[in-house]
């Protein structure tokens, strides 16, 4: 009886209004639908490596949300730490604490017999390094309050490791232990780690052709699939963490 009192008593989701968010890689994709999702009750903040894209992004939110929080936004390019350092100043300033980072920038590549060294390191410099740093920043921030939550965004290639994708691999791959090691690092600071990992997702990392077909079979997930989970995630008790989320459209063989 006292476990069918506390469902429905207690408030087991807890809204997330209020909070100060930084997203990386907001201005497209995962990390657009995120914001549009989370900015609706939030100061949210998200970054991006294109104008013309934020833009969009802020104007899109504009257009369609009758929000009682607020979205803005900040080009940085976060292969560079002098451009993190520039971001978090403009954090600071912007939300005037920081609550939540979901550490979403990252992009695509193949094989390691493809391109050359430098291209190698501005991928590892984005998808891997880019989080370390934001991280580090966020929990620097996030310790004088007691509380805080990191999303770190992987991917089931981490687990897959799927041919002729060898590069993105490896930076997923990272991705999946330094979530897991942050943890034990942070929660004792009252500082969540959560990682999610998607499988496919209709994003401007896929081809753009045949999505809606294959979101329609479910054989694809959505980005706003992807930015609900987010929601669950940061919405759930103090006392839960939720430390790894895999996500699969439904027709997905992995």
């Amino acid at each position: 009886m006292e476990a069918v009192k506390a469902i429905y008593e207690e408030k087991l989701i807890q809204p997330v209004k209020g909070k100060r968010i930084l997203i990386t890689g907001g201005t497209t994709g995962i990390g657009r639908a995120a914001a549009h999702l989370l900015a609706r009750e939030n100061d949210v903040l998200i970054v991006g490596r294109h104008q013309a894209e934020l833009d969009d992004a802020l104007r899109d939110f504009q257009q369609h949300d009758q929000s009682k929080g607020k979205l803005v936004g900040k080009v940085a390019d976060l292969a560079n730490p002098e451009e993190i350092d520039g971001l978090f100043a403009y954090a600071d300033e912007a939300l005037g604490q920081l609550d939540i980072l979901v550490n979403n920038a990252g992009l695509a590549f193949n094989s390691v017999l493809e391109g050359k060294y430098e291209d190698w390191a501005y991928i590892l410099n984005t998808n891997l390094l880019g989080y370390l740093a934001c991280s580090r920043q966020a929990i620097d921030r996030m310790r004088t309050q007691g509380r805080g939550h990191i999303i770190n965004i992987g991917s089931m290639s981490a687990d897959v490791q799927e041919k002729d994708s060898s590069v993105y691999v490896a930076t997923k791959s990272g991705i999946q232990g330094f979530s897991e090691s942050l943890r034990k690092e942070v929660n004792e600071l009252g500082i969540k780690v959560t990682l999610i990992e998607p499988g496919a997702v209709g994003t401007d990392m896929q081809p753009r052709e045949g999505q809606a077909e294959k979101q329609e079979k479910g054989e694809m997930l959505k980005a706003e699939d992807i930015a609900v989970a987010i929601y669950y995630c940061l919405s759930t008790p103090l006392r839960c963490d939720v430390v790894e989320m895999q996500i699969r459209p439904h027709l997905q063989v992995i």
